[in-house]
């Protein structure tokens, strides 16, 4: 499966992706379609009041959809692409759906430091950007990982042998809060407290 499948997929048919990030493999769908979307959080059996990402391929893009503040662009341009979430107010009328942040007025943006994940969403973009695992199993380094009935739910596979790390670190600069500690955390909680 190519990556021009794969968009294919997503864009046309409202499919759903396993793809590389540089942190786990991830579950892509476009973000802005509630049927996808759905299907992402029928697929991982995850609450619904438990919020899904998006990731975009830089940050002019982040713009589009979010209200950045210059202290989280500042944030996201010493930090972005890479293996991290930030969150930000969505902007109203972009077309995020409800569904997506959980009817919160905040969603995580990844810009991913990843080849492969950053073709896909240069070619299709938003896409969900959450592990491709069912809710409370661990991620996934490796395809071979994900649960064999996950793998064949999906639309197609881009296999890019073992990603290099753990989950991203989730952070909302304008409470200078960490929500979730991954990768670069201990940078992340420099720059919050320098800046």
């Amino acid at each position: 499966m190519t990556v021009e499948q794969a968009a294919t997929a997503i864009k046309e048919d409202g499919g759903c992706v396993i793809y590389p990030t540089e942190t786990v493999y991830g579950l892509a769908a476009d973000a802005l379609n509630l049927e996808s979307i759905n299907r992402v959080f029928e697929l991982k059996g995850r609450s619904r009041d438990n919020p899904i990402s998006f990731a975009v391929p830089d940050i002019e893009t982040v713009d589009e959809y979010t209200r950045p503040t210059d202290r989280e662009r500042a944030f996201m341009r010493a930090f972005l692409p890479g293996p991290i979430t930030v969150v930000l107010e969505r902007r109203s009328g972009a077309g995020v759906p409800d569904v997506l942040t959980g009817g919160r007025e905040r969603v995580g943006v990844r810009i991913p430091d990843h080849p492969i994940a950053l073709d896909l969403l240069e070619r299709v973009a938003p896409l969900t950007a959450t592990s491709a695992n069912r809710s409370g199993a661990g991620s996934a380094r490796r395809v071979e990982e994900i649960a064999p009935d996950f793998r064949d739910a999906v639309d197609a596979i881009l296999d890019d042998g073992e990603t290099p790390g753990s989950e991203s670190t989730v952070v909302d600069v304008s409470t200078d809060t960490i929500h979730r500690r991954g990768a670069l955390a201990n940078e992340i909680e420099a720059w919050l407290t320098e800046e």
